[in-house]
């Protein structure tokens, strides 16, 4: 894999104005998603700041059930487990609920940059995973149709939904 300049990185994500949106697949009567948020910046001074630079990096990619890497698109968990074994050399569980049990439980109050975040989407506890940015935003891959993008985890759509936190990359 081709490793980019982490300067370049920095400079590409400050000019990207916004996420993409994309058309829900679900049911008129269930509840869509928000739109997209912006990507905040993200100081890559540590490896789990290392982690949220690098799914930043895959901004735009396709969602595809299963996938698992940025050529042939991402599911949630495979967004995840690529962007921590680049990130910070770490092989993940490849389902939420796997990762829900990993590392550990962190208040939302204290939430940095890498840690895991969890939200009930598919009327079960953790069936969606994403990875937090800072500034109350989070990266993920969310649904068929869709792209990984950025969301704000103030939004009232992810604050009904929010299962809970862990961080896998412990701060020394």
């Amino acid at each position: 894999m081709r490793k980019h300049n982490p300067l370049f990185l920095i400079a590409f994500l400050n000019l990207i104005l916004a996420g993409c949106a994309s058309q829900s697949l679900r049911p008129p009567e269930a509840e869509t998603e928000p739109a997209a948020a912006t990507a905040p910046v993200v100081n890559a001074t540590d490896r789990a700041s290392s982690v949220a630079l690098q799914a930043l990096a895959h901004l735009g990619t396709p969602y595809r059930a299963g996938g698992l890497s940025p050529r042939t698109g991402f599911d949630c968990s495979g967004l995840v487990a690529y962007v921590y074994r680049q990130g910070a050399g770490l092989a993940l569980p490849r389902n939420t609920f796997d990762l829900s049990r990993l590392g550990e439980p962190v208040e939302r109050a204290a939430l940095r940059a890498g840690d895991l975040v969890f939200y009930n989407t598919q009327r079960r506890e953790y069936s969606h995973v994403g990875i937090y940015l800072g500034e109350d935003r989070f990266i993920h891959a969310p649904a068929s149709g869709g792209e990984v993008r950025v969301e704000d985890l103030r939004a009232g759509y992810w604050m009904r939904r929010y299962d809970g936190a862990r961080r896998i990359i412990a701060l020394h």
